[in-house]
């Protein structure tokens, strides 16, 4: 995986070792099932933000979240928040999603955690966002540039897809498979409108 500042900050945040503990294994496995799951929602917010609107509704939901520094404590996380979050990132495709990220890891027991993990996940990845452009200046304009949330959320999944070429050779299933394939470091299918394209037709054509 790229070095990549934003994206060690965000893991940084998250509860590797209760996280291992939790589910009953070691931490290298929940950091591989984390590292899986993250693209999809990262991805699903970039959707949602990629237009003025949907960058609007997402800075108003990244306001009633406050930001946090260092490891949050796991008892701390609100899942009910998280199931919330990762409906309205994944719609009615968010099992679908879930279940082919896990796929694509090729290993049983990181596919199992993947769907546990995404409503775990979110609340941080929002209190993180929420730190990163709640003091920045025209976010929403900046949401399709380098500059504000667009450019946050590129800069997480750039990090996370950084050394992902072999991965997508896995993701050889067709459908979801090959959108996630793309997703994780295929180019075929980032041309024309790119991740944008890419994931809008994954959930179903919402931006």
């Amino acid at each position: 995986m790229a070095q990549n500042a934003d994206l060690d900050s965000l893991l940084k945040n998250i509860p590797l070792g209760e996280l291992a503990a939790k589910f009953g294994v070691d931490q290298d496995t929940v950091t591989a099932a984390v590292q899986q799951a993250l693209p999809g929602l990262i991805g699903g917010l970039a959707v949602n933000a990629s237009d003025a609107d949907g960058a609007a509704k997402l800075e108003s939901a990244l306001a009633k979240h406050q930001p946090t520094e260092g490891t949050i404590d796991l008892n701390s996380i609100d899942t009910a928040d998280g199931e919330k979050i990762v409906k309205h990132v994944l719609g009615d495709k968010k099992d679908e999603v879930a279940q082919a990220l896990g796929q694509q890891s090729g290993d049983n027991a990181i596919a199992s955690l993947v769907p546990q993990l995404l409503p775990m996940l979110a609340p941080l990845v929002m209190q993180f966002l929420a730190g990163k452009v709640g003091g920045q200046q025209g976010t929403v304009a900046a949401s399709n540039d380098q500059g504000g949330l667009g450019g946050v959320l590129g800069n997480l999944l750039g990090g996370l897809v950084g050394g992902g070429q072999q991965q997508s050779a896995q993701a050889s299933g067709g459908g979801l498979g090959d959108l996630l394939g793309g997703l994780l470091g295929g180019g075929q299918q980032q041309s024309g409108g790119g991740l944008g394209d890419l994931l809008g037709g994954l959930l179903g054509g919402k931006k």
